[in-house]
């Protein structure tokens, strides 16, 4: 392949960067989080379901120009966006799924997340037996219980660097961990321009494809074998989709190809660079959190609830396919289905 360039732009940045400038940081007018609040009561009290929520149905002055502001950030600026200012303690806590939801529809396309088609994903400490039943479990070469990264996210444990399957990832925070649960975030890009800097060829390694698994997301997922790269560009874009565990199953099954001892240096040097160009910040309640999974990597220190002072981490995730998306590269069609910017795509397709 041709000689690999630094990306460049406003999504390249190291995380001591990003916590100085706060740039990604968004706060609500008093009159809009008033008018969400009021939206979301008014929609539960006449019994509709939050998923029946439409743009047209959720209409509150001021929004569509407040989520506009975000997309540009998320797609053309860092990368990511905090929704801060919505008045948290004045909103019926039944009334978060129908907030939230409603607020949605104004940033994007809200997509399935399981194969059953759950729109809506609590991310909390469901117990080990839980996620085991819900996101399945496998045996490792050792005998140990391998989780599938759908049944980490729904135990109390660290969750490593990693994107999701849509063009963003939103969370509302609606209760916080008495210890732990800290969000750490990076820019792909200062990833991608720090491995090219000391080790240039395990970066064109990372261009190739490396072998995965859809374990724990589709119907049949367990014994499917799909080969994709770690980091791809199209028209000057980078994009990056990349979660460890789907590659460490996926070496599990006999049909899958073997990583090469190149390949797993690589992976190895990506999480290392990750977790030092990282910055860390915690989510309070009734804060949002949007991630371009194209450009950014999240991960998750392990926590601790206390219920008795009613310190739980409970998190209320959506996935968005978005209007403003970039143009993918065409190879990247095996896990996205649709490549080109602004489609409809990603998500999990729902069982028959």
């Amino acid at each position: 392949m041709s000689a690999i360039a630094a990306v460049t732009g406003p999504s390249v940045w190291r995380g001591t960067e990003i916590v100085a400038s706060k740039r990604w940081i968004r706060p609500m007018d008093p009159a809009i989080s008033r008018g969400l609040i009021a939206a979301a009561d008014t929609a539960r009290e006449a019994e509709l379901d939050w998923s029946a929520l439409t743009r047209a149905r959720f209409q509150i002055p001021g929004l569509d120009e407040y989520c506009a502001a975000a997309r540009e950030e998320l797609e053309n600026g860092s990368g990511m966006a905090k929704l801060t200012g919505l008045d948290f303690a004045g909103l019926d806590p039944r009334s978060h799924r129908h907030l939230w939801f409603g607020l949605g529809t104004h940033l994007g396309t809200i997509l399935s997340q399981t194969n059953t088609g759950l729109l809506m994903k609590a991310i909390q400490d469901e117990g080990y037996d839980v996620a085991t039943t819900q996101g399945g479990v496998t045996t490792d070469e050792a005998g140990k219980p391998f989780l599938s990264s759908h049944a980490r996210t729904l135990t109390n444990g660290a969750l490593r660097f990693h994107t999701d399957r849509c063009d963003v990832v939103g969370l509302f925070c609606v209760g916080q961990a008495a210890k732990g649960g800290v969000s750490k975030l990076c820019s792909t890009g200062a990833v991608h321009n720090e491995i090219l800097k000391r080790r240039p060829d395990l970066l064109e390694v990372l261009y190739r494809p490396v072998p995965r698994t859809r374990f724990g997301e589709e119907k049949g997922g367990e014994s499917s074998i799909y080969l994709l790269p770690v980091f791809g560009q199209r028209e000057g874009r980078l994009t990056s989709h990349y979660s460890r565990t789907y590659i460490e199953n996926a070496q599990q099954l006999p049909q899958a190809p073997r990583l090469t001892p190149l390949q797993v240096e690589a992976l190895a040097l990506l999480d290392q660079v990750a977790a030092e160009l990282a910055f860390e910040m915690t989510l309070a309640a009734g804060e949002i959190q949007l991630l371009n999974n194209h450009v950014i990597y999240h991960a998750r220190t392990a926590f601790e609830n206390d219920a008795a002072s009613g310190r739980v981490r409970s998190m209320l995730r959506l996935w968005f396919a978005m209007p403003n998306s970039r143009a993918l590269p065409e190879d990247h069609a095996v896990l996205w289905g649709q490549v080109a910017g602004g489609a409809v795509r990603g998500g999990i397709a729902v069982a028959a």
